[in-house]
């Protein structure tokens, strides 16, 4: 496994060093992108949305969006995200 530095949004003074997670096989069927509504989260998942159609064509990119940051996302919208996607990025900005 190699060894990588991520940034913790809550304390960048020291990096982290921490393993990737392996993948598991080729990327195949639904990538999910969630807004959590903070401002500029779409501009973040619009740039994504344009690299995994531009460099995965074979995804599905399937967009959601939370009411509101200042809540967990609703049962139904969880459900919904669970039953159609592989995997999800989650988008913080500001």
């Amino acid at each position: 496994m190699t060894e990588t530095i991520l940034l913790d949004p809550t304390d960048e003074r020291t990096p982290l060093a921490r393993p990737l997670t392996p993948r598991r096989g080729e990327l195949r069927r639904t990538v999910g992108l969630l807004d959590i509504s903070k401002p500029r989260g779409d501009v973040f998942l619009n740039r994504l949305a344009e690299l995994f159609t531009e460099r995965r064509p074979e995804l599905v990119v399937a967009r959601f969006r939370k009411p509101t940051f200042t809540k967990p996302a609703p049962v139904d919208l969880r459900r919904e995200i669970a039953e159609k996607c592989t995997f999800v990025i989650e988008a913080l900005a500001d």
